[in-house]
């Protein structure tokens, strides 16, 4: 998984949700999924924090790091 994009994982991601979601797999089927989707998800959330992480060193002003809150407009 070390060459895995963000995008590929979120979309392998929903791919494995939807197979879940049909609920016509075994139980064993199911288990490794939802093993596979967790793995996923932590990767995309590491990808994410580091990314974060990124984008706050690179808000400087006057040699200083300013952290900002990120502000979306669609309201989650």
């Amino acid at each position: 998984m070390a060459d895995m994009t963000f995008e590929k994982s979120i979309k392998q991601l929903e791919e494995i949700v939807k197979k879940l979601e049909l609920g016509d797999l075994s139980l064993d089927e199911m288990l490794s999924l939802f093993e596979q989707g967790i793995s996923l998800s932590k990767t995309c959330n590491k990808m994410l924090n580091e990314a974060e992480k990124k984008v706050n060193i690179l808000i400087k002003k006057d040699d200083t790091v300013q952290k900002q809150e990120f502000s979306s407009s669609e309201g989650e």
